[in-house]
């Protein structure tokens, strides 16, 4: 096999590759040998079969295994021989010339391919123990716990149906209708939905005109969506309710005691309280991971900065271009809307898939230097995290699906390592923990030019590393520090 370079420009390589007609006839010989020990052709004894009438029947099929043999496996040979890392697929190019291509499967001619890639460019890992990082924490004070704990209570509460008029704290049950400007919007409609009045789960102005309705009353009900509301299409925008009250319940007591808690499957209010806390623990514990890993990942940005292979971001720059455009579309919005252009938005992401794939590589170096590595019982629980989202009926074929596709696996696999990497860095770098008000925890830190469009257009996505993670959002909020929203898959009625 000749393997001969063409191109060695920046980080694009191109190579020829020329395996000799005898050393292809040689591997097909071997394969017809194989074959003769085990094909039935009527007429001749098992494995008396002549190579020559093997080669007749089977020649071609057979170097056509030969090809993909060669193409397989030395592809990845050639470039390790090199000493190089690819970082994409090779692209392979062969003759398109059927004449040619017919004397190679028959063994009469030489086989040339061409391999066409990018290698990852030689990354050193300087000392970090310059970096440092801010670690926020937050202390989550009693109040909040009992806070929740009285929600949660409230959830259990029991209502009493009665036919008098609707007073603050009742519960009533409407459907309802919305439009704006005469015509009905999307998930601006519910069948049965129950509201607590006062509970401000609606947008402002829309409980308090239920107040003194009866079971059977129809109201019109108008209000506007705030600015700042999360569907953007609707922000601002004035909307009619027509609303049938069905039903209206007075609230029993409400009771915060072990009994409570055995009602939701609980053996104490100790124990409900240790679960609540645990959870808005766990909240402001994932927003405050969020920060130092931000404040880590822009100092390792700074720190490096060298050519990222142009498929690889061009690749990440797809992943992120096609999200901001399904944000677009659901929110109804357009570029001018979030006062850019496509063309600058481009620009802008095209920065940001650049960071991605930069700290991505760095990562990736560090971790390999580590010995950090994924286990199988870790791939495991992240599969079976990912079926789990889907119904019982397609949850075998979402596991197959995992199985059988490497890349659906190594993209399973990427935060995963991300992650660990991160745990890893944590432990080398200086790290100072710093008590924070739950406002300065839940503050969103300045962004860097690159994000300023992927905080408008893409709906908030976090400027993490573009090893797989490249679509990880900010941690949600915790319950307790900001608003309810309920119903939440409704609408669009709720704030």
């Amino acid at each position: 096999m000749q393997v001969t370079e063409t191109l060695n420009s920046g980080l694009k390589r191109e190579i020829k590759v020329t395996v000799p007609a005898s050393d292809m006839e040689e591997k097909l010989l071997a394969r017809l040998n194989d074959a003769k020990a085990k094909v039935r052709i009527n007429g001749f004894r098992p494995g008396k079969v002549p190579i020559p009438h093997l080669r007749k029947v089977y020649g071609k099929s057979l170097m056509a295994e030969v090809v993909n043999e060669i193409l397989s496996n030395s592809t990845r040979h050639i470039i390790a021989d090199r000493g190089e890392k690819a970082a994409m697929q090779p692209e392979v190019t062969m003759t398109e010339d059927e004449k040619e291509a017919e004397k190679i499967l028959a063994g009469g001619a030489d086989f040339e391919f061409q391999l066409a890639y990018e290698v990852i460019p030689a990354i050193e890992i300087r000392d970090l123990s310059g970096i440092a990082v801010r670690r926020p924490v937050f202390d989550v004070p009693e109040e909040d716990v009992e806070e929740q704990v009285r929600r949660v209570a409230e959830s259990a509460r029991s209502y009493e149906v009665h036919e008098g008029q609707a007073a603050a704290g009742d519960r009533v049950t409407i459907d309802y209708v919305g439009r704006i400007g005469g015509e009905a919007f999307e998930g601006g409609a519910g069948t049965g939905q129950p509201l607590v009045l006062g509970s401000k789960e609606f947008i402002p102005g829309f409980e308090d005109q239920l107040v003194g309705a009866k079971a059977g009353d129809q109201k019109e009900i108008t209000v506007t969506f705030p600015e700042n509301y999360s569907a953007s299409h609707l922000a601002g925008k004035e909307a009619v309710f027509d609303v049938t009250v069905t039903e209206v319940a007075k609230p029993g007591p409400l009771e915060i005691n072990d009994d409570t808690a055995k009602s939701l499957g609980l053996e104490s209010l100790d124990r409900l309280r240790e679960i609540v806390r645990g959870q808005i623990e766990s909240q402001f514990g994932a927003m405050t991971r969020q920060k130092v890993k931000r404040q880590l990942l822009d100092q390792l940005d700074a720190e490096y900065s060298f050519e990222a292979p142009s498929k690889l971001v061009d690749a990440e720059f797809t992943n992120i271009w096609n999200q901001v455009n399904r944000d677009l579309e659901a929110a109804k919005r357009t570029f001018a809307d979030e006062e850019t252009t496509e063309e600058e938005a481009r620009a802008e992401y095209m920065k940001l898939a650049e960071r991605r794939v930069r700290l991505g590589l760095v990562l990736a170096e560090i971790g390999e230097k580590a010995g950090i590595t994924v286990s199988d019982d870790e791939m495991q629980r992240a599969m079976f995290e990912q079926v789990r989202r889907f119904p019982a009926g397609q949850q075998q074929e979402v596991f197959e699906f995992y199985r059988n596709n490497q890349n659906a696996l190594a993209a399973l696999r990427a935060p995963l390592f991300e992650e660990k990497v991160v745990d890893h860095l944590l432990t080398q770098i200086a790290v100072t923990d710093q008590k924070v008000s739950k406002e300065e925890l839940t503050a969103e830190d300045d962004e860097p030019e690159a994000k300023k469009p992927a905080r408008k257009a893409a709906s908030g996505k976090s400027e993490d590393a573009g090893s797989g993670d490249t679509d990880e959002a900010m941690a949600d909020e915790p319950e307790t520090a900001k608003k309810k929203a309920a119903p939440k898959k409704k609408a669009k009625a709720d704030e």
